[in-house]
């Protein structure tokens, strides 16, 4: 009898103990736009997940995907669910600026820390309560910016018409592209929006064709990017045109076709890996992302979309070992502990750029994660 009770008693605890070692591992929660006017970047996103690491650490990974549809309030939905009911450690996403930051209240508010994939330089600035919980791996607005009015300065551009989404992301770029011009003694002529949903820009299009400007700069993500690139071909349009790096994928190059030949755009450094010289910094990094995703994808099928997510990714792999040495998952120390790990990720090589974090800098990208591109014969050529 007591040998019975011994092994009943052993056999519970045994059960105790795989129940710890289920509970102590790493959840993390992810919402992307897989479906909706961002597909085309969320799509990427999402198959990437597939590729990231099922342990760190010594722990069994486990990643939950949602879809928010391109739509701030699932995003919201998304994220509230992933962290009271399936009690995620950490959360990546969104694929865009308006859901990432509309995501930003309820992470803070639950001490979890978030990884986005949109670009928008105010998802981690200005540095705050909040924001404190907030990374990102995007290129920010300004970099871009920067890299755009260069170009346009060094090619003899003087006027330029802008047209953009109009949300955040739109708002962001004008706001950013304006200082960059400046700079660059360009003047902004012309500053028009569109919905992400549109079908038809001719206003806009005959709005910035009036103001007869040298180039006409699109910031828009994704397919929808191709509308106005379109409008301005059909309308005769002549002088140069610019895109942001939210269109950096394939699925932009089959919509606009042969109306986007010759856009200028930069870049992460992944999109052209294979054209970049033996010594750049990230070709070794960004060569490893493509041939990972068209081993599972298909030859020609990475974007730099997906490479977003591989870096948010290469981050948390990079964080959790730190976080796994001051608490266990499942917990608010760990949690915090990952925030705090984050902050001190340095040199880590992803395929867009070198990551160097700080409590300050939650993107931590220099000049080594950006390129310039053309798209000649319907693909992307390096600008060295």
């Amino acid at each position: 009898m007591i040998r019975r009770t011994l092994i009943a008693t052993a056999a519970l605890a045994l059960l105790g103990f795989n129940a710890a070692v289920a509970q102590a591992q790493i959840k993390v929660g992810v919402t992307v736009s897989a479906t909706g006017p961002a597909a085309s970047l969320g799509i990427p996103e999402k198959n990437t997940i597939a590729l990231m690491p099922k342990s760190i650490g010594g722990k069994t990974v486990e990643y939950i995907v949602l879809d928010d549809a391109s739509d701030t309030t699932k995003a919201v939905a998304n994220t509230r669910r992933l962290i009271t009911e399936d009690k995620v450690d950490i959360v990546l996403g969104s694929t865009t600026t308006p859901n990432s930051l509309a995501m930003i209240d309820a992470v803070a508010e639950a001490k979890v820390p978030m990884i986005s994939m949109a670009a928008s330089a105010r998802i981690v600035e200005p540095m705050d309560d909040k924001k404190r919980w907030v990374f990102k791996t995007p290129q920010n607005d300004i970099m871009m910016s920067l890299a755009i009015a260069t170009h346009m300065a060094d090619n003899g551009v003087r006027k330029v018409g802008f047209i953009g989404f109009a949300d955040a992301y739109g708002e962001g770029w004008f706001n950013e592209f304006s200082k960059a011009a400046a700079l660059k003694g360009i003047q902004i002529v012309a500053n028009e929006r569109y919905a992400r949903n549109d079908t038809s820009v001719t206003a806009q299009v005959l709005k910035l064709q009036a103001a007869n400007p040298d180039a006409v700069l699109i910031a828009g993500s994704g397919t929808p990017a191709a509308l106005p690139a379109k409008a301005l071909k059909e309308r005769g349009y002549n002088g140069k045109q610019y895109q942001t790096h939210g269109v950096a994928n394939n699925d932009f190059l089959r919509v606009g076709g042969k109306d986007v030949e010759g856009t200028i755009l930069p870049s992460g450094p992944v999109l052209v890996a294979d054209q970049l010289p033996a010594n750049h910094p990230v070709r070794k990094s960004a060569q490893a992302y493509v041939a990972a995703y068209e081993a599972a994808n298909g030859k020609g099928s990475v974007s730099t979309f997906g490479a977003h997510a591989w870096d948010a990714g290469a981050l948390m792999a990079a964080a959790v070992p730190a976080a796994l040495k001051k608490a266990q998952p499942g917990t608010v120390e760990f949690r915090a502990a990952l925030r705090d790990a984050l902050e001190g990720v340095k040199d880590l090589a992803g395929a867009h750029g070198i990551f160097n974090m700080s409590a300050g800098d939650h993107l931590g990208l220099d000049q080594r994660a950006r390129v310039m591109v053309k798209i000649e014969n319907g693909a992307w050529t390096y600008l060295p």
